[in-house]
Formats: C-alpha cells, sequence, structure tokens
C-alpha cells in the first residue's frame, strides 16, 4: 500500500449527492430513450422500472458496503477486502475499461452539440483536457462545478418537459394508445440493460469515499438520495417524449428530447435543450474522470495497475498521476476511435462491477448490515439478466476485454513470484 499523502475528506451529503447527479443526470437522458425505444417501444417505461429496481439493489449494496470500507476505489476495495483479490480485480478491470469508453464517448457527446463538422473531435479533446485540469486543483472544485453543471441540466430538462407536455403533436391523449410489453419480455429486459447504463453514476460517491466527511451516515444517505431524484427525473423525461412523439417517433431519432421540443413549436426552447445536452455531457464526463482515476489510483496501490498509478498530489490531495494517464488514454481514443455506439461495451463492465458489489454484500456481518440480503440476491441476479440481453457484439467484447485483464495479473503475478 502507498505511503504517500492521502485524500482529505472534504465532501458533505449535498456535495456527494451532486456528484452522483452529475453523473446520473448526464447524456444520457438526452439519448438513451431512443435505443430504448428500438427495443420495446412504450415498454421502455417497463424497462425504466425494471432497470430502477436493479439500480436501487445495487445502490444498496455500494452504500453498506462503503460504510464499512470508506475508501477510495468502490467495488475494487470490496471485492479484495470480502471475496478475494481476483474477484476485486475483476470488478476494478471492468470499471476502468468500461468507464474509460464513457469519458471518451461523453466528450465526443459534447462535441457533437457543441461544436461544427470537422471541429468536433479537437473540441473534444479540449473538453477532455479541460476537465481533467478542473479535477486537478481538488475535489471540491469538482463537486463545485457539478453543482452548476446539474442545475443547467435540470433547467434544460424542465423546459423541453414542459414544451413536450404541454404543445407536443401527440400530447397526452397520446398515452392511451401505448401497448405496453409491445416488446416481448426480451425487448423490455434489453431496454432495461440500455436504460441502466444512465443510472451507473452513484457508485461515483462510493468510489470517492476516501474523500467524504463521515462516510459512515454520509454515503447510506447520498447514494439513495442521488439515486431517487435521478429515478424520478427519468420517468418525468420519459413520459414527455413519448407523449410528444409516440414510440415510433422516440425510436426513429437519436436526439429525442430535440424532437419533442421541435414538435412542440417552442423553437426557442431547441437551442435551450441543445446546450443542456452539451453541458449534461459536460457533468457526466467530469464525474467520470474523476470516478475512474480514484479506482486506477486503489488499483495501483495495490499494484493491480502499474504503481506510479498511486501517487496523491501533496497539495491538491487528489491522484493526479491516474488522472492524468486516464486524460492520455481517452484523448487517443477520441481521435482514433468512434465510441459513441459503446454503451452495451461499457454497460457489460458495469453490470459485472455491481455483480461483484452484490455478491461482496452479502457476506457482510450484522453489524455492518443495513439492507437485507434478498436485495443483494435480486441485484446479483438482475445484473447476470440484463447482461444476458445486450447485444451480442458487446458481449464478446467484453469477455474479451476481460481475458486480457486476466492474462495481465496473471503474467504480473507469475513474474512477480519469480
Amino acid at each position: 500500500m502507498s505511503t504517500g499523502p492521502g485524500l482529505a475528506r472534504r465532501l458533505g451529503t449535498t456535495d456527494a449527492v451532486v456528484i452522483g447527479l452529475g453523473s446520473m443526470i448526464g447524456a444520457g437522458v438526452f439519448a438513451a430513450f431512443s435505443p430504448a425505444a428500438r427495443a420495446a417501444g412504450a415498454s421502455l417505461l417497463v424497462g425504466l422500472a425494471l432497470a430502477a429496481v436493479v439500480a436501487y439493489c445495487n445502490a444498496t449494496a455500494s452504500a453498506q458496503l462503503a460504510a464499512q470500507y470508506p475508501t477510495s476505489g468502490g467495488t475494487y476495495v470490496y471485492g479484495r477486502e470480502r471475496l478475494g483479490d481476483w474477484w476485486g480485480f475483476l470488478a476494478g478491470w471492468g470499471f476502468v475499461v468500461g468507464k474509460t469508453a464513457s469519458c471518451a464517448a461523453m466528450a465526443l457527446t459534447f462535441a457533437a452539440y457543441s461544436a461544427p463538422a470537422g471541429w468536433q473531435r479537437p473540441v473534444a479533446v479540449v473538453a477532455v483536457l479541460g476537465l481533467t485540469a478542473v479535477n486537478h486543483r481538488g475535489v471540491t472544485r469538482t463537486a463545485g462545478l457539478t453543482r452548476i453543471i446539474v442545475t443547467v441540466v435540470l433547467a434544460a430538462l424542465a423546459v423541453a418537459v414542459t414544451a413536450s407536455l404541454l404543445d407536443g403533436q401527440a400530447g397526452l391523449n397520446g398515452l392511451a394508445t401505448w401497448t405496453l410489453l409491445e416488446g416481448g419480455v426480451y425487448g423490455v429486459l434489453q431496454s432495461a440493460g440500455l436504460l441502466f447504463f444512465a443510472f451507473a453514476g452513484y457508485a461515483r460517491i462510493a468510489t470517492m469515499g476516501e474523500e467524504v466527511r463521515d462516510p459512515e451516515r454520509t454515503i447510506p444517505r447520498a447514494i439513495p438520495l442521488a439515486l431517487g431524484i435521478a429515478v424520478a427525473v427519468y420517468a418525468v423525461v420519459a413520459v414527455a417524449v413519448l407523449a410528444a412523439l409516440g414510440p415510433d417517433g422516440v425510436a426513429g431519432t437519436p436526439a429525442p428530447l430535440a424532437a419533442a421540443v421541435d414538435a412542440s413549436g417552442w423553437a426557442w426552447a431547441a437551442a435551450v435543450v441543445r446546450i443542456g445536452a452539451a453541458v449534461a455531457s459536460l457533468g457526466a464526463l467530469l464525474a467520470l474522470i474523476a470516478g475512474v482515476g480514484r479506482t486506477g489510483l486503489a488499483m495501483g496501490r495495490e499494484g493491480d495497475l502499474p504503481r506510479f498509478l498511486a501517487a496523491v498530489h501533496p497539495r491538491f490531495h487528489v491522484p493526479h498521476r491516474a488522472g492524468l494517464a486516464l486524460a492520455a488514454l481517452v484523448c487517443l481514443l477520441v481521435l482514433t476511435v468512434d465510441l459513441r455506439g459503446a454503451i452495451g461495451f461499457s454497460s457489460f463492465g458495469v453490470l459485472l462491477y455491481y455483480f461483484v458489489a452484490n455478491a461482496a454484500a452479502f457476506t457482510q456481518e450484522r453489524e455492518h448490515r443495513r439492507f437485507p440480503r434478498a436485495l443483494h440476491v435480486l441485484g446479483a441476479v438482475g445484473c447476470l439478466v440484463l447482461v444476458a440481453t445486450l447485444p451480442w457484439q458487446a458481449v464478446v467484447g467484453g469477455v474479451a476485454v476481460f481475458a486480457m485483464g486476466i492474462a495481465y495479473r496473471a503474467t504480473r503475478l507469475r513474474l512477480t513470484a519469480r
């Protein structure tokens, strides 16, 4: 373990909730409903409910574990402590790889809304470097900027929902024409898997456990609260876009909120939605940079990633080397690969990450238990079911990347033993 300076505990409950919201109410709310509608039609509302249930089970596991192990690294640490080193490694590897891809996707999404054609990749790189600099200056600046971003995004969503419900072409009368379960059970489960991607941000609170004041009380409060607010926001937005466009309309556009506002006739609101989408992407990217950097710090401390990543800046108390390494990798991906279709791949890693969290929480002793074990069983089973419904390309890619990680660690252990 590193003997260098530790991270500073500067975040209160409100800060932790805001960071979680910044991760969940991000670019996904502006785009995730389209693939979900293609999979399940109006049944995406059922998929949203299922995703919320699985997310709640996972959130209780994360909160319970974070209260017992208030340190950086999230499920990487919990898996090591409760299940063994290999389980922790698999959780950390899945998180770092999946969320690194998500960082690039969020940067490209921001550029798609804010930059003209031909300039999107350079603008995405600037966004990554700028937010890395913000994160480098300290976690309180990360929380402060996230607070501003969440406020702007919620205001843009309020405008979009109001326009969609009051003046949408289909209107609320279209609700009577929706056919739930029209996509079948598989379609509903696939929509749940796709929508779960949007809820995964509450883990950011747990991964920053070493920087939260009074973590035994703060984290168990902040995670369910942030998740509950996010679920409510997603439900309202889903009903609004379905009312304005109908299931086929939502499925047929990559930007359902913008299309819903265009249908309303509120021309000025379209610009507000575009700004909100760009800001939401920045918020999600900022939270991802913070979370992945801290997991990289924890893995570096244990040697599961290069140990130089375990350094903590002596002045700003952030994992600066892990953050800079992440920024370099994300910039490379942004410049060379189109990752806007990476939701399935990222979901593969994230769902397995939470499977380990539920399994670890199940093993906790009575004195550390805050929630019934049945929730952890339900969460673990839910994660596996949603993984099985992901597109086959995501499953194959995810298995290949996990195989690479296993080979890397096995080789390192063999060389160390020699």
